[in-house]
């Protein structure tokens, strides 16, 4: 599968753009679209799963027009989008039957089948008696995923689907994602840098609208090694850091704050370098992206 972006733009009533000429190809496997709350990003993925129409543009699945054939498109598609609307007092079993039928699984014993298998899948069968309502965040995402599994959809799109859970079904929800992205298109939406660091084989950054990095998350990594640098400073201290040096990311440590200054060249003698991680990559891709310098 290959989905094909060409030159989309949207922008909405009052003149705010929320994509800027945006062009990406996509193949399968995990794919994450990192960037700030604002950036574009469930603009671009509603507009992939027909909700929206951009103004200008294309995009392509597997020579199929998105905007176009949405028929066709939904056939193939399985989405969870980022506010994911649950009817609180219906079983998981009986709503997920429900939208299996209106996906097209009409032969009733298939249908059983399908859901017990997609309830074991997503570790929910034990409460598939259970009513909507009574469910934790991360079971109420891994019901979405789910959903969005029926069908047999050859391209998933996830927006934002571990924002505010606990590290335990964080972990449960990536392994999921990891099963389900080995043979078809997985598209992740987030803010959640780690994320996109755990699953994904192939990323971009989006910032503002436009696109700021496209790479393989351990080559964007590399870019920056001996380019990094680390440094222990009082609070009080970093206003005037900010001022004399490039800082891409800042975090407390034991009290003091622990600097990472992007640099060519050592900083000064009290610096040291340090190895990159995504992190990195994502906060002084932002950085560069909002001062006009843009990397691809």
């Amino acid at each position: 599968m290959e989905l094909k972006i060409k030159n989309l733009s949207k922008t909405y009533p009052g003149g705010v753009q929320a994509l800027k000429n945006v062009s990406l190809t996509i193949s399968n496997g995990m794919f994450g679209l990192l960037g700030p709350n604002g950036a574009g990003k469930s603009t671009l993925m509603r507009i992939i799963a027909t909700l929206q129409e951009p103004d200008t543009g294309s995009i392509t699945l597997n020579g199929i027009d998105v905007l176009k054939e949405k028929y066709e498109v939904k056939k193939i598609l399985g989405y969870l989008p980022q506010e994911f609307g649950l009817y609180p007092k219906v079983k998981a079993e009986e709503l997920l039957k429900h939208i299996a039928g209106l996906k097209g699984i009409t032969n009733k014993k298939q249908r059983k089948e399908v859901v017990k298998s997609l309830l074991l899948q997503t570790n929910l069968y034990e409460v598939r008696k259970n009513p909507l309502g009574s469910f934790s965040g991360g079971m109420k995402q891994r019901f979405g995923i789910a959903q969005a599994l029926l069908g047999d959809p050859k391209l998933i799109i996830v927006d934002e689907p571990t924002a505010g859970l606990d590290p335990e079904e964080r972990q449960r929800f990536h392994n999921l994602l990891n099963e389900i992205g080995e043979n078809i298109i997985v598209i992740l939406s987030t803010h959640i840098v780690e994320d996109v660091n755990d699953l994904c084989h192939h990323m971009a950054i989006i910032d503002n609208g436009k696109l700021a990095l496209v790479n393989k998350p351990q080559k964007a990594i590399d870019s920056l090694k001996g380019n990094v640098w680390e440094k222990l400073i009082e609070k009080e201290e970093l206003q005037r850091h900010k001022d004399k040096y490039k800082i891409i990311s800042t975090r407390l440590f034991s009290g003091r704050i622990k600097i990472h200054v992007y640099d060519k060249q050592k900083p000064a003698q009290d610096f040291v370098e340090t190895e990159p991680d995504l992190k990195d990559v994502y906060f002084s891709t932002i950085q560069m992206s909002a001062s006009g310098h843009r990397e691809v």
